[in-house]
């Protein structure tokens, strides 16, 4: 046993230190309690009772240990209203964030770090089209809507103290003190589902990258660099269509550069969280009918492709009514938003579905002639419209933002520096569907309580913006897939091109009608695929020319069409897949003209999980090669990032040894070939892999360089290493990459890390809802050190699922928490 001296006995020098030592370790020690206590008692309530005003009955809210609620009630708006409730319980930080973001205020919270986002999203006017759709939708749902509002505010009463909501708003008490939150209203719920379809906005990139790209080099070797769809080699979502046939292709406008580049810097001033043009973001979803099934009941897979970020934009939960009835219509379990009402993907006790983005061509950008307060149209000048906004600034003064528009929306290369620039052509304009109001609001209520294939299709009309690849299935052995979505007729031109604002040729006159947008039902084929690939045949209407290019679409069809029936196993092993269908091209072609770690490629499978060192070594060579080839013709917002597109352009050249791509024009003198291109990255890629991995290639990992960063959205970039501890996890290392199934895209310009990943998985099993499966890529909880704050996170990140349970005895059976919400 050892035995301490008394303090008393040891050397006057020692007792002092001791005594500071005492005094530090006591100080380390209130530390440590203070910053548990400050972290914990933001930690929601699980047990016992809590007050929610306005409900009629009680609500009970079981959760599991993933912290996953199921809510259950007798009225419909009580159980909305506990919705509510509950998300605020969980992530109100993000709620305000969101709502911050979407009304252009995230400068009253962080100064004028955030202005540029603020000027962009004010420039947009999302909040200004949200308060508008509230006169537009539906009486039940804006019901909805109000009662949301008010759980959360009940939560938010409850909770006046903001040191009790949030870490984040302890953090954000040291730069903005005395900061409290506004309470919630419809509108708040409203404008998130404007910042989706921004996240989701289609070929917009695309658009101005051609304009971009038109300014360096000519219109035919742009045209090389944006192929078409090829028909004959990937697969459609429905078979052909009817022969509506697409406009022609106007003659481009390509504008001033810097108009253009004006607008790239307006699109890259939003936040990583609305994707904010990174590469990669789409989704996977495809449904199979009972006669390919072990159960001989439908499966239904569905994992949509967005942004990392923690916590996840994701939210699971059940909305469950003891009884079916009119007023109390709900029993659906699935994915929610945090800061909207109901259910967006997932089932109900009759039917499932799941989305992918369908990338309809929404948006154009009109190049205008403004001269002064005034822009050509037709020959006339008509006057701007203008209005000012005022944007608060923590630590600053107010900056006021005068936006303009055009009969074609509104200026988005005045953003960055308030341009007003006189002249002709020095001004982009922005044409996009959801800046006109809409419906959406309405069909997130229809589906969560669709019955069947006809009350699902017409949940869909109403699913006006973001326009989704919307796959159904039901208990009765029905599939399904339906195109819902505004989308735009143009009196001449495809969308695919800035065009000429000022000849009145390009107007839209009108929408695609519903009834001529692709749909599927029971197909013969008994399965229905959708990866962002082309809807329909090329006789179909068109609805765009800039599909994703079906890499994933046909790998997903090729493992569905074997002779095996398929379970649940089998349809997470499909979500999981990592086969790069590009590499059987470009191999050989390495291998050929040889060189330092081409041995590797020898029998390699092209899979890419996390382990594997050619796929590590692989993507080192492909990224070179596109840098090398590209990079010293094209401009920033041109270049490559990598995608299938690029998969696209680089097969073609592979049969052009001599093509003027292939030429390094940094080099004068010297007429670089398709075989000193590959030479050259074959140099280059091996160098890179062995600086960063080391000597032995045989212990080169793909996951060493694809690593996940899941970063807070706000503080988890604050540059402050110890505030970025508190609320940042990973890195994860992954496997997958661009166009393949496990679709953890990454960006060639900037390296390997992974910018956008399948943000969820699930699989619902019609036969028995109860054996459903599903993950979210972090956790229910947003608040930091909560035990499900990213406990997912690590069986996301090996492919693996948990239980999807949704019948009343298997969510009590599961629960380790019971919460009564109560009027009383």
């Amino acid at each position: 046993m050892v035995r301490f001296a008394p303090l008393a006995r040891l050397p006057r020098p020692a007792r002092w230190a001791v005594r500071v030592l005492a005094a530090l370790l006591a100080l380390v020690l209130v530390a440590a309690l203070y910053a548990t206590w400050t972290v914990r008692r933001s930690f929601p309530e699980l047990g016992g009772r809590a007050t929610v005003p306005g409900l009629s009955g009680d609500v009970t809210v079981h959760r599991d240990k993933w912290g996953v609620p199921h809510l259950y009630a007798d009225d419909g708006a009580d159980l909305v209203r506990a919705q509510g409730y509950v998300h605020a319980q969980d992530r109100f930080w993000e709620m305000d964030l969101r709502r911050h973001i979407t009304t252009g205020r995230l400068s009253e919270l962080f100064g004028e770090t955030a202005l540029e986002t603020d000027k962009v999203v004010r420039t947009l006017g999302w909040r200004r089209v949200a308060e508008q759709e509230l006169a537009l939708i539906a009486p039940q749902t804006r019901a909805y809507l109000d009662a949301y509002a008010q759980g959360v505010n009940a939560w938010l009463r409850a909770h006046g103290n903001t040191a009790t909501q949030s870490l984040e708003y302890s953090v954000l008490g040291l730069q903005r003190p005395g900061y409290q939150p506004a309470p919630w209203t419809p509108a708040d719920s409203l404008a998130w589902l404007k910042a989706m379809a921004w996240d989701l906005r289609s070929n917009l990139e695309d658009e101005l990258s051609r304009g971009l790209a038109a300014t360096k080099v000519p219109r035919e070797r742009v045209d090389q660099l944006f192929p078409g769809y090829d028909f004959d080699r990937f697969p459609t979502i429905v078979p052909g269509g009817p022969a509506a046939g697409g406009d022609p292709a106007a003659p481009a406008a390509t504008g001033p550069a810097t108009a253009l580049t004006r607008v790239r810097a307006a699109i890259r001033a939003m936040p990583t969280m609305l994707g904010n043009g990174a590469p990669g973001l789409g989704s996977n979803s495809w449904v199979v009918s009972g006669s390919r099934t072990t159960t001989g009941r439908p499966l239904l897979a569905n994992d949509p492709h967005l942004a990392p970020q923690i916590p996840s934009i994701w939210y699971q939960a059940g909305l469950h009514c003891r009884k079916i009835t009119a007023g109390c219509p709900f029993d659906v379990t699935g994915f929610t938003f945090s800061g909207v009402p109901g259910v967006v993907i997932g089932h109900n006790d009759r039917i499932a579905w799941g989305f992918t983005n369908l990338a309809p061509d929404v948006s154009d950008l009109f190049l205008e002639r403004v001269n002064g307060g005034t822009y050509e149209y037709r020959g006339k000048q008509e006057p701007l419209q203008v209005r000012t906004e005022r944007i608060e600034v923590a630590g600053g003064r107010p900056v006021t933002l005068t936006v303009r528009s055009t009969r074609h929306g509104p200026l988005i290369s005045d953003v960055m520096d308030d341009a007003r620039t006189a002249g002709r052509g020095a001004a982009v304009a922005l044409r996009w569907t959801a800046l006109d109001p809409g419906r959406t609001a309405d069909a997130i209520v229809k589906l969560n309580t669709a019955r069947d294939w006809t009350s699902f299709r017409e949940a869909a009309k109403s699913f006006e913006v973001p326009a989704q690849n919307l796959v159904y299935a039901d208990v009765d052995g029905n599939i399904g897939y339906q195109a819902p979505g505004r989308i735009p007729v143009r009196r001449k031109g495809d969308g695919t091109w800035p065009v000429p604002g000022w000849t009145g040729e390009h107007e839209w006159t009108g929408d695609v009608p519903f009834d001529e947008l692709p749909t599927a039902y029971n197909p013969a084929a008994g399965y229905i695929v959708t990866a962002n690939n082309a809807a329909a045949g090329p006789k179909a209407r068109q609805l765009t020319k800039d599909w994703a290019y079906g890499y994933r679409a046909a790998r997903i069809d090729e493992l569905l069409k074997g002779p095996a029936k398929l379970d649940l196993a089998a349809m997470s092993r499909i979500q999981s897949d990592t086969r790069n269908g590009f590499a059987p091209v470009l191999v050989p072609h390495l291998r050929r003209v040889g060189g330092s770690g081409t041995d590797l490629l020898a029998g390699w499978d092209f899979t890419q999980p996390a382990g594997s060192a050619p796929a590590a070594y692989y993507n080192a060579v492909w990224r070179r090669l596109l840098l090398a080839t590209f990079n010293d013709e094209l401009p920033d917002g041109a270049r490559p990032d990598g995608n299938d597109r690029w998969f696209e352009v680089v097969r073609a050249l592979l049969d052009r040894p001599a093509d003027p791509w292939w030429d390094d024009v940094r080099t004068p003198g010297v007429k670089e070939t398709r075989d000193d291109m590959l030479r050259r990255a074959v140099r280059e890629g091996y160098a890179e892999v062995r600086d960063r991995l080391g000597d032995d290639p045989g212990e080169w990992r793909w996951g060493d360089l694809h690593t996940l960063k899941l970063s807070n959205d706000t503080f988890g970039s604050s540059g402050i290493a110890p505030v970025e501890w508190l609320f940042n996890r990973g890195p994860l290392r992954v496997g997958g990459g661009f166009a393949i199934v496990d679709a953890t895209a990454w960006d060639a310009q900037s390296g390997y890390e992974v910018t956008a990943v399948p943000s969820m998985r699930m699989v619902v099993d019609l036969a028995d809802f109860d054996r459903s499966r599903w993950i979210n890529l972090t956790g229910a909880s947003g608040h930091a050190f909560h035990a499900n704050y990213w406990d997912q996170a690590v069986l996301w990140a090996r492919g693996e699922t948990i239980p999807m349970r949704s019948r009343p005895a298997a969510v009590r059976a599961a629960a380790t928490h019971t919460l009564t919400l109560t009027a009383r």
